[in-house]
């Protein structure tokens, strides 16, 4: 059917152009019938006689002639530019002396998938994937970030008291002073299939540091009602060293690494470090660092048993995840 309130479907059709050709129903009356009107009904009874029931589907309304379509050898300019170049419709129609919108609809017509939707590198469309059960793949990563001074930085102060401190730091410096405030390292494991987070806040990314995260993130996985199958990190050295072996053999976990310099591979625990960025380390400007880690549990909650995810239909993690424990705990979906 073309819309919901079409009042034929194909089938209908069917019936009513039989009823005038070989029934020999008038026109009219086999619009009273099918409550259409006579235009319409004589329409699908000529379509029939044309070609039988195949030509009751709808028809594409499409113009025959576009004189004012872009001539093919510039569509081939501007779906070489995409392909060879990965430019966006608005680069593309600056070269080519184009608007963006015409560009667009050509990438449209041609079949072109979106920037968002493709492999920078391969110019390829992303292949998504999802496995079917919770545990069957654990997705590892670290985050680095930069601790915040106590008294907060320049997002409390603005960029031109942190210039003076910046200023002053360098005058204690030449004193043999160190002020380094240093970075903290965000461990996360989140299960491919469920989303289902678990991070911890520690002092750096050694291999022995990470062994030691995996075997806690493992049992707390165990405690929600997951039995870990598999485990997925890059390449660093964090992850290639026999301690982090020994911990999945512990675990009896099985390892797996993405591809060098592909970290797509690894895309929900990457974009799960984007969430983490916008909706805790810097959704406000805390005023120290233990501030920040002290709303990091808070957050985590929220995000595995109240915030709504997209990839699961706008159900939280904890709703993939059968009995699991806290989920009915109401939390207003807020990291204030």
């Amino acid at each position: 059917m073309s819309h919901a309130n079409a009042p034929l479907s194909e089938l209908g059709r069917l019936r009513l152009a039989r009823c005038v050709v070989d029934d020999g129903w008038p026109v009219r009356r086999a619009a009273e019938r099918f409550q259409v009107s006579p235009t319409t009904a004589k329409r699908w009874a000529d379509r029939y006689r044309a070609a039988g029931a195949a030509a009751m589907a709808d028809r594409s309304s499409r113009p025959h002639h576009q004189p004012a379509l872009t001539p093919r050898p510039l569509a081939r300019k501007i779906v070489h530019l995409r392909r060879s170049k990965g430019l966006g419709p608005a680069m593309i129609a600056g070269r080519l002396g184009m608007h963006a919108s015409t560009v667009h609809r050509v990438l449209r017509r041609e079949g072109i998938p979106r920037l968002a939707d493709t492999d920078r590198a391969t110019r390829e469309p992303i292949r998504r994937y999802e496995w079917a059960r919770p545990g069957d793949l654990v997705h590892v990563d670290i985050k680095k970030l930069g601790n915040i001074p106590d008294g907060g930085g320049a997002r409390i102060h603005g960029q031109l008291i942190g210039q003076a401190n910046r200023r002053n730091t360098a005058k204690k410096k030449a004193r043999g002073y160190k002020p380094f405030i240093g970075y903290s390292y965000v461990h996360t494991a989140i299960d491919d299939h469920s989303r289902l987070a678990y991070s911890e806040i520690l002092p750096d990314q050694k291999g022995a540091t990470a062994a030691a995260f995996w075997l806690r993130a493992c049992t707390w996985f165990t405690d929600q009602g997951i039995h870990t199958e598999r485990v997925l990190t890059d390449n660093g050295s964090s992850y290639v060293c026999t301690d982090f072996a020994d911990a999945l053999t512990a675990t009896g976990v099985t390892h797996k690494r993405t591809r060098p310099y592909r970290p797509q591979t690894n895309g929900k625990v990457e974009r799960f470090n984007r969430t983490l960025l916008a909706e805790w380390a810097y959704t406000k400007p805390y005023r120290s660092e233990s501030a920040r880690r002290a709303a990091l549990p808070r957050w985590l909650h929220i995000y595995n048993h109240h915030r709504p995810h997209t990839a699961l239909g706008g159900q939280p993690p904890a709703s993939r995840v059968p009995n699991l424990s806290g989920h009915n705990t109401y939390v207003p979906f807020c990291c204030g």
